[in-house]
């Protein structure tokens, strides 16, 4: 397959620097410069143990919000194949802390290698799974094709690929169309993702719609004792506007609000919780030097009157949304398309996110359909003005704050199932 080779050639001449982009960002998060023999394929003995390194399921996650999407799955995967080893891999650093946090030893971890031949080869010779399962629009067309002439069956879950993806992917078509058709099975989050993939020439016969795995939530004791920890930091007698996940330029809109909303609600607790861990520290510079006041959740202190409380930690977000009266997502004012509302919703949380959700575009319109989330225009000179307004409007009126809340909570739970469904196809591939 001609574009097969060319893309495994340019790969491979491209690795130095691929090896390099990992170093320049390791600049802001170190974590990036450690563990390269797994980004080589070179995993080691004493990460993933003889007695349990072979034969068994890959399920790859690339980052933190696929990783907590995907573990209602891996969880049952321990329970119903207790003789196999799950591997679970990611490729970002936060993503691999929490899997770590999430299922401990349970289960193998390491990080995804560079799609190069010699490196995905060094990977599946090491593992030699049965089974490997990629999600959503991870498509790696190395390993994929080498996956597909080693016989390793392939399962594409909780496939998403808006408009937009698809009429990229059909400019380098020759690629992708083999590369998508080597799956045993893809299972689409919606109709119009599998509308998608068929227009990409996948074939019918391995393509349907499963529904979302990001529904497939529960409020697990973990999760319960986070919020107990937390419990015991954050003060009860303050309402609290939690702004999560935010990237450059959330931070700004969020303090501008803050502001605003303060002269209504003197005594607000603004939790602001960054995307990226290498960002802790320049958004708490920022807070200071507009004259807020801060506390850290690495600090490990109470907050008394403290303005801001910094949630700098990993694995505790969804513990805080417990917590909050009214949630924001970041990524959701700019170009970044969002962050997942579903979290929040599982409280009961009322939610409001900026105009671009471009990366949740089902999981919003199911919110808006049924009424159970606030989306703010693309207003950008006065988007602070009106996330105020917003803000405080919910805290004047507690009725339609806690409808919004209950009416997202019902979207949750009528859309959970997927897992099961999901379940299901890696019974029908392990035969």
């Amino acid at each position: 397959m001609l574009a097969l080779l060319i893309y495994r050639v340019i790969f491979f001449l491209l690795m130095p620097f691929l090896l390099l982009a990992l170093l320049f960002r390791s600049l802001n998060n170190p974590h990036y410069r450690y563990r390269f023999n797994e980004r080589l394929g070179m995993l080691p003995k004493a990460n993933i143990p003889k007695a349990f390194g072979k034969g068994g399921i890959v399920v790859h996650a690339a980052s933190v919000g696929e990783v907590i999407a995907i573990s209602p799955l891996v969880e049952q995967l321990i329970l119903q194949y207790p003789h196999l080893p799950i591997t679970v891999t990611t490729f970002t650093p936060t993503g691999s802390a929490q899997v770590s946090k999430q299922f401990g030893t349970r289960v193998q971890h390491t990080y995804l290698p560079l799609d190069v031949m010699p490196c995905t080869l060094l990977f599946l010779n090491r593992l030699q799974p049965q089974l490997m399962i990629f999600m959503e629009t991870e498509l790696w067309p190395n390993l994929i094709n080498q996956c597909a002439t080693k016989k390793i069956k392939l399962l594409l879950i909780n496939g998403r690929l808006s408009a937009k993806s698809m009429k990229s992917y059909q400019k380098i078509n020759a690629l992708i169309k083999p590369t998508i058709n080597c799956f045993n099975k893809i299972l689409c989050q919606s109709h119009d993702n599998l509308y998608h993939f068929l227009q990409l020439g996948a074939d019918a016969d391995k393509c349907s719609v499963s529904g979302n795995l990001k529904f497939d939530m529960s409020i697990n004791d973990t999760v319960l004792d986070k919020q107990a920890k937390l419990m015991s930091i954050l003060p009860k007698n303050r309402l609290i506007w939690l702004v999560a996940s935010t990237h450059p330029g959330d931070e700004e809109i969020t303090l501008a609000a803050f502001k605003l909303i303060k002269k209504v609600f003197p005594p607000l607790l603004l939790v602001l919780v960054p995307r990226h861990p290498e960002r802790f520290s320049s958004v708490a510079k920022l807070c200071v030097n507009q004259g807020y006041s801060l506390a850290k959740r690495s600090d490990n202190t109470v907050v008394t009157e403290q303005d801001i409380w910094l949630l700098d930690t990993l694995g505790e977000l969804m513990a805080a949304y417990a917590l909050a009266d009214i949630i924001t997502m970041g990524g959701s004012f700019s170009h970044i398309g969002g962050h997942n509302p579903l979290e929040p919703a599982l409280f009961k949380k009322p939610i409001i996110v900026g105009h671009d959700m471009h990366n949740f575009t089902e999981i919003l319109s199911q919110l808006k359909q049924k009424n159970a989330v606030i989306q703010l225009p693309d207003s950008a000179n006065t988007i602070d003005i009106t996330l105020a307004q917003t803000v405080i409007s919910l805290f004047e009126d507690k009725d339609a704050a806690y409808e919004l809340g209950s009416l997202a909570h019902n979207v949750v739970l009528s859309n959970q199932g997927a897992t099961n469904k999901t379940l299901t196809q890696v019974h029908e591939l392990l035969k």
